[in-house]
């Protein structure tokens, strides 16, 4: 996974690096060089790598935790600046192992449901440069599979009801 998102061509252009990954995929932590390549015309770190940099890591995690039959995807973000960032930013990602039993439990309970994960870019000492929350659509491939089938019925079926109201207008 580390390697994998380093040179995954939409995540390496964020400036973001992945720089450690736990044995069990639950904390991930991304680093976002403030360099050239990631200033702004004020010469802070541009809000859209602030943004990007988090984009990726949960889904991927919740996923490797729940298993294979398991579809988590991002659904909506939000991004609070707090203050314009001079220096490189460190950002965790982090799921609880208690977390990821109350998802599984959860996802046994419901279809569907929504999740939201929130994370901090940090400065060296600690201070918060912004906060990111982002809304995880967790549900199973069955799940995905069969909401698939039914709007495909449904297309069908006014396909169908189309076809016939056009036949009845072309014998009238």
């Amino acid at each position: 996974m580390h390697w994998g998102f380093n040179v995954f061509p939409a995540f390496r252009g964020t400036g973001g690096r992945l720089i450690s990954v736990s044995p069990d995929f639950l904390t991930i932590t991304a680093r976002l060089r403030y360099n050239w390549r990631t200033k702004n015309i004020m010469g802070s770190v541009y809000g859209g790598s602030l943004f990007a940099v988090t984009d990726g890591p949960h889904p991927i995690m919740l996923m490797a935790a729940l298993g294979p039959e398991s579809v988590v995807l991002d659904k909506a973000a939000s991004i609070r600046y707090r203050k314009p960032a001079y220096e490189d930013l460190t950002v965790k990602f982090h799921f609880s192992p208690q977390e990821i039993l109350e998802i599984e439990h959860r996802l046994k309970q419901e279809k569907e449901f929504e999740y939201v994960v929130r994370m901090d870019l940090t400065g060296k000492d600690g201070s918060v440069f912004a906060t990111v929350e982002r809304t995880l659509y967790v549900t199973t491939r069955q799940y995905m599979a069969e909401k698939r089938k039914a709007r495909e019925d449904a297309r069908a079926e006014v396909k169908t009801e189309d076809t016939l109201e056009v036949q009845q207008s072309q014998r009238l």
